[in-house]
């Protein structure tokens, strides 16, 4: 998620909508879907190349795709992102139906189906297991909270024989409100196994409110 965020910015410098030519205007973009899926994984000094192209507008959000490939160009992580173009002063949602060049629309799919809504099966107990307080480790240059972070305190959430010991298949991870330095998240777990694997959700609030919701399938 660090190489894609990094790929995404500098893509959309390169065709005219980056960070930049967005900030002018007080606007940022703003990651609020994510499903990656590992066909293999990349190991420590694997050497890989990391392909982005963004899809155009669906809806409220602009769809980017990202395919990792292996020394030999074989397909070893693929994702499909969902971003949104924020107001930095009002914190609302901008739709501008110009921000992006059509001629630099690329429809080649590496996973078809955006990004759905993380569903947390009903008859599962979600358990409170910590609390974090959000650092400057945590923080982007707009603020507020990498989405990285909120992977890495999920990660931290997860049972140590498992996530040391059993590849992740599937991520998927909603973004559904920011948090700052100083925020108290309190972290929900809850998992359950079927014919794909282990499936282990984690949810972050601030109060009442959602930050994320994440489910990891191992």
């Amino acid at each position: 998620m660090d190489y894609t965020q990094e790929a995404a910015n500098r893509h959309a410098s390169l065709i005219g909508f980056g960070y930049d030519d967005l900030i002018a205007s007080r606007t940022a973009w703003v990651l609020s879907r994510m499903h990656i899926k590992f066909l293999k994984t990349p190991l420590w000094r694997d050497q890989v190349t990391l392909n982005t192209w963004h899809k155009g507008a669906e809806r409220l959000f602009y769809i980017r795709d990202f395919m990792m490939n292996d020394a030999e160009g074989n397909p070893a992580v693929i994702a499909t992102t969902s971003w949104l173009v924020l107001n930095l002063d009002t914190r609302r949602l901008v739709r501008d139906p110009g921000l992006v060049d059509e001629d630099t629309i690329c429809k080649e799919d590496a996973i078809e189906t955006p990004c759905d809504k993380v569903q947390i099966p009903k008859d599962l107990q979600m358990e409170k297991v910590h609390e974090h307080t959000v650092s400057y480790s945590d923080v982007d240059m707009n603020g507020h909270t990498n989405n990285v972070m909120y992977v890495v305190w999920s990660l931290n959430m997860v049972d140590f024989d498992l996530v040391s010991n059993s590849p992740v298949k599937e991520l998927k991870i909603n973004f559904n409100h920011e948090t700052r330095p100083g925020d108290i998240v309190s972290l929900f777990t809850a998992s359950q196994k079927d014919e794909s694997g282990i499936h282990w959700f984690v949810e972050g609030k601030v109060g009442e409110t959602s930050a994320f919701c994440l489910e990891l399938l191992f």
